[in-house]
């Protein structure tokens, strides 16, 4: 499938057919083979007007995406297909005309870009989540400041700077601390969240920078959560798409993001809700 023909399908105002998870990894795979399209479909019993809708979830708001899809299911019946990988290569996905109908980036400045390049729906904008930073080590007492200072590591995971939130997050509190020169040598890049969180728990680095939602539940190890005066927000904002705009699912999975169920869940993995 050419990208143009799913733009003419899709980007029109009279759509037929909702997208189908065969027809979103047709479209995803040319596009310069970026993000996970790990696509998950959470299926409940449907009333009578049940519906699906397309999203695209930053890689570090993996799991409590799954919890929130599948309380969005039990409570509407409609379905959340999610698709996760980092803010930026979505981003570039977007704007290629991948018919995703809701964004929940890890950072405010894609979503508002979004909105500015008629992308996106006026208005719909909204942070869902505030995340936190972590310094994170299988090897318990290494995690923390001290050790990035004296350097007692080979390799330091971080993911893409130029792509994911949390790796220009990752970035601003090695220069805040003044040890970015000193360890850059020593830095290994993941494409994503994901896969610098990868890296640690495989042993291919023994420190990495990750969000707080991937290590809340583990146990053992070592973790340094960083204080926010080391780095700008992490505000993560949600937006409706223009895919979305005609769509009820669409629709009610970002009012329901905003309630208290995705609240309580968005705060069990360690984020501040919006």
């Amino acid at each position: 499938m050419r990208l143009g023909s799913v733009n003419n399908s899709w980007g029109g105002r009279h759509r037929a057919t909702r997208v189908t998870r065969r027809a979103l990894s047709l479209v995803l795979a040319p596009l310069l083979g970026v993000a996970t399209l790990s696509a998950v479909s959470i299926v409940t019993a449907s009333p009578a007007f049940a519906d699906e809708t397309q999203v695209a979830v930053a890689a570090n708001f993996t799991q409590p995406a799954k919890e929130i899809a599948a309380a969005f299911a039990a409570a509407t019946g409609h379905k959340a297909a999610l698709s996760f990988g980092s803010s930026g290569q979505f981003y570039t996905q977007i704007a290629h005309g991948a018919p995703f109908e809701v964004f929940l980036s890890a950072d405010a400045e894609r979503p508002a870009k979004a909105e500015r390049a008629g992308l996106a729906a006026p208005g719909s904008r909204f942070t869902y989540a505030v995340g936190a930073l972590v310094l994170y080590s299988k090897t318990p007492g290494l995690a923390g400041p001290d050790a990035l200072k004296a350097g007692r590591f080979e390799k330091l995971a971080i993911a893409d700077p130029k792509a994911a939130p949390y790796g220009e997050a990752a970035v601003e509190t090695l220069k805040s601390l003044g040890l970015y020169d000193q360890v850059r040598p020593k830095l290994v890049t993941g494409a994503s969240i994901t896969q610098a969180y990868q890296f640690v728990a495989t042993g291919a680095a023994e420190l990495g920078f990750v969000a707080l939602s991937q290590v809340v539940a583990e146990k053992g190890g070592s973790r340094w959560v960083v204080p926010e005066k080391n780095h700008a927000p992490i505000a993560q904002q949600a937006v409706l798409l223009n895919a979305g705009r005609d769509s009820a699912a669409a629709k009610a999975f970002l009012a329901f993001l905003k309630g208290p169920q995705a609240a309580a869940i968005i705060k069990r993995y360690g984020y501040r809700p919006g």
